[in-house]
């Protein structure tokens, strides 16, 4: 008896609570815009953090966070929780919680500045983030070729990732720019995280991979900034 409830708090103890964190502000922000004037209303979304270029132009970078916590619709929030649960606890019970936090905020951010420097267009969702998540599994999957279970993990959402951007493609309300941003981030960030166990991937190539994301983030935010720059000088904003 005292074994099963020791063996049931260990299994607590390793999470996935940073999933779990992810969910609850996702859902407690989805409650928030139902309530304050429904989640598909764009100024309630704009209020509440959605990313507009010309607010982060002006200086709100939290925008280039909050839109990974709010969702347009309530499809929109089933479909992305759903993945965000499913994948999430994978990948934070593989990669472990701080590096699965990083990889996901990381991705986040990079999808919301490659929307910011090439679409114009509102937008919001964890798609930034959950694209990052797919692509860490390409990842993992080439730094652990021997493990059964990550070359699975692989394989079925190489599939997953090749269905969403090109039904991307062809659906004018999806924010294309974002998700090839958060397919960028994941990829160079689980490079840059992952476990000094991982087969041919030494500290030096790590920091190389860190950098790279740093220099693509860098140059997207100088890329959004000048383009509503240019669009402030000619009077259009």
């Amino acid at each position: 008896m005292i074994d099963n409830l020791h063996k049931k708090y260990e299994e607590l103890k390793r999470g996935p609570f940073i999933t779990y964190g992810i969910l609850t502000v996702t859902s407690i922000m989805f409650l928030i815009l139902t309530f304050s004037g429904g989640s598909e209303d764009i100024s309630t979304l704009i209020q509440y953090g959605a990313k507009v270029n010309e607010f982060i132009y002006l200086g709100e970078w939290w925008r280039l966070i909050s839109p990974i916590f709010l969702h347009i619709g309530l499809a929109h929030f089933a479909y992305n929780s759903l993945i965000v649960y499913f994948l999430g606890m994978e990948l934070e019970r593989l990669i472990g919680p701080l590096r699965f936090f990083l990889l996901y905020l990381g991705s986040g951010i990079l999808g919301n500045l490659a929307s910011f420097a090439l679409n114009n267009s509102v937008s919001a969702g964890a798609s930034t983030a959950i694209f990052g998540m797919f692509a860490s599994t390409i990842v993992l999957g080439k730094l652990y070729p021997y493990h059964s279970g990550i070359q699975r993990l692989s394989r079925n959402y190489v599939t997953l990732i090749a269905l969403n951007v090109i039904f991307g493609l062809f659906s004018s309300s999806i924010d294309n720019a974002g998700h090839i941003g958060g397919l960028v981030g994941g990829y160079l960030l689980m490079y840059g995280l992952s476990s000094r166990n991982a087969l041919n991937n030494p500290k030096k190539q790590r920091l190389i991979y860190v950098l790279v994301y740093l220099g693509v983030l860098i140059g997207l935010y100088l890329i959004g900034y000048l383009k509503v720059d240019r669009l402030y000088m000619l009077g259009v904003l």
